[in-house]
């Protein structure tokens, strides 16, 4: 029997300490392959890039990277680099967290919605806590959560977002499956000027305000334990659409 194809993503670029970390861990549970971005690409979402060609370079056997978007990666992997269909996507291991409201930001995370979209079992790893990173555990909670989806066969149609805590090994309380909380941010946008006197805003920082309650994210993750929350593509509301049908009477 071939061993399983896995290709490897994230967004904070190819030479990122994470996605090595990633790699070393998992590689000898199938046919590894990297496809990452160029550099840094935190808090992009799930963009395509669509206004110009995208460069793909190989920088060593298995290893390529392209000058585009975590979504772009796994959509030009897929249909392109790749020579089949991979088995497994997972994308990570994310320096931060990716928790509550971080998901809809989180170019991580669209990394893996990427692959389901393709109709592939995905995971998006990422370590919580501020820096410094040290992927050691993190690796090691990898490895344990791809040989499962390996062997159990997820549905594409459920992505798995898991939050690593900042513990060692040993520190590590267990795994808890959770729901996503809400994250939000104070004074997340700092106001400076240049030497023409012209206002700038940077976007990023702030103060956390978790308001997520009993099984979130981020209460497992601040317990000490591994959160796996499953998350989907489609984003109806049940609640919604009942309410709809209900009151508004077209």
């Amino acid at each position: 029997m071939s061993r399983p194809l896995i290709l490897i993503t994230n967004d904070d670029g190819v030479h990122a300490p994470g996605i090595r970390a990633l790699l070393d861990a998992v590689r000898d549970l199938g046919e590894t392959v990297i496809v990452a971005p160029e550099r840094n690409n935190s808090a992009i979402s799930h963009a395509l890039t669509m206004n110009r060609p995208l460069l793909v370079t190989e920088l060593e056997k298995d290893v390529h990277t392209l000058d585009g978007t975590p979504a772009d990666c796994v959509m030009l992997a897929v249909n392109k680099i790749l020579p089949q269909k991979p088995d497994l996507i997972i994308s990570g291991i994310n320096a931060g967290p990716n928790l509550g409201d971080d998901i809809s930001y989180s170019g991580t995370v669209a990394a893996a919605i990427e692959g389901a979209m393709h109709g592939i079992p995905s995971l998006a790893f990422s370590l919580a806590g501020p820096p410094p990173y040290s992927f050691g555990a993190a690796a090691v909670v990898a490895r344990k959560l791809t040989g499962l989806a390996l062997l159990r066969r997820q549905s594409a149609e459920t992505i798995l977002n898991i939050n690593i805590p900042p513990l060692p090994t040993e520190e590590i309380r267990g795994f808890r499956f959770t729901r996503q909380g809400a994250r939000h941010y104070r004074d997340a946008i700092q106001e400076t000027g240049d030497p023409w006197g012209r206002r700038h805003f940077w976007i990023g920082g702030g103060e956390v305000l978790n308001e997520s309650g009993e099984n979130s994210d981020e209460q497992a993750v601040n317990a000490g334990y591994v959160s796996i929350t499953p998350i989907q593509i489609d984003m109806t509301s049940i609640k919604g659409l009942a309410w709809l049908e209900r009151e508004w009477p077209l």
